[in-house]
């Protein structure tokens, strides 16, 4: 008895994987077909259909190939409009980024150009990788989107694009701050003095300043006390100088200490050298 049900079982299972392959069989023959159609205008609304149920291969499929077709046409905004959407819901948004700044090249006065536009930095947003691999996509998101705020000032969309813009520059200052970093932990003080000073100018509010200062202090000290006599005195006049300048700044600072015994340590050695 156990033995005949369940044979039926695995009979109505095999049944039931036999009819959903041939209704799968069916549809993609029947979609092959509608692809090869001339009948254009079942294209176009067999197209929508598959983007309204969100379809995207499809519908993305349909409408590739009626942009040759439409071109020229008043259907041609429609059809590039909804291609561009099937291709960034399809998760490719290098290919995304692409078509929407491509619709508003062919169509700057459609009344999706903002749209796109904005979408176009989006896209750039979403490829942006962590701080610490290549940010060529964060920059080129900042760009489009400073691009998209002095294009469209008065658009909905401007709040958004300031927040994701400061994203991207926290990125950028984030990575820069690794780079000093860097170049202080392997006794590159020359090049630790030049980038300090390079963070400062490029991010004046940013919360690693104080950090930062600090660190060209200690790297004029620190290349000071190796470098030939000539060059000695110097070095130890700018370590002193951006103390004072580091105190005025933040008197009560974690590194007020540290900056201190550089300072005094600097004010000794130049006693010496006279």
């Amino acid at each position: 008895m156990v033995k005949n049900s369940t044979f039926a079982i695995l009979k109505v299972f095999k049944i039931f994987g036999l009819l959903l392959v041939l209704v799968l069989m069916t549809n993609c023959d029947g979609f092959n077909k509608l692809l090869k159609s001339t009948d254009y205008e079942l294209k176009m609304a067999k197209a929508k259909e598959y983007y309204d149920k969100e379809h995207f291969i499809k519908s993305s499929q349909l409408y590739e190939e009626l942009i040759p077709v439409v071109k020229g046409t008043d259907k041609a905004e429609q059809v590039y409009y909804y291609y561009a959407w099937s291709e960034y819901y399809m998760g490719d948004h290098i290919i995304g980024q692409y078509h929407f700044k491509n619709f508003t090249k062919q169509f700057p006065l459609s009344i999706h150009s903002e749209e796109c536009y904005y979408m176009n930095a989006y896209c750039y947003f979403l490829t942006s990788s962590n701080y610490k691999l290549d940010q060529t996509s964060t920059k080129n998101a900042i760009k489009e989107f400073q691009s998209f705020v002095d294009i469209y000032p008065e658009s909905k969309r401007i709040d958004t694009c300031n927040i994701i813009i400061d994203k991207l520059r926290y990125k950028l200052e984030k990575k820069d701050y690794e780079i000093v970093k860097q170049y202080f932990k392997v006794s590159d003080w020359k090049a630790a003095i030049v980038s300090t000073k390079n963070f400062v100018k490029e991010y004046p509010s940013s919360e690693f300043n104080e950090e930062m200062i600090y660190l060209m202090i200690d790297s004029y000290y620190l290349l000071a006390i190796n470098s030939i006599k000539s060059k000695k005195e110097e070095r130890l006049d700018l370590a002193i100088e951006n103390y004072i300048k580091f105190v005025d700044l933040y008197p009560k600072s974690s590194y007020l200490s540290r900056t201190e015994s550089i300072y005094n340590s600097c004010k000794k050695l130049k006693e010496n050298l006279n």
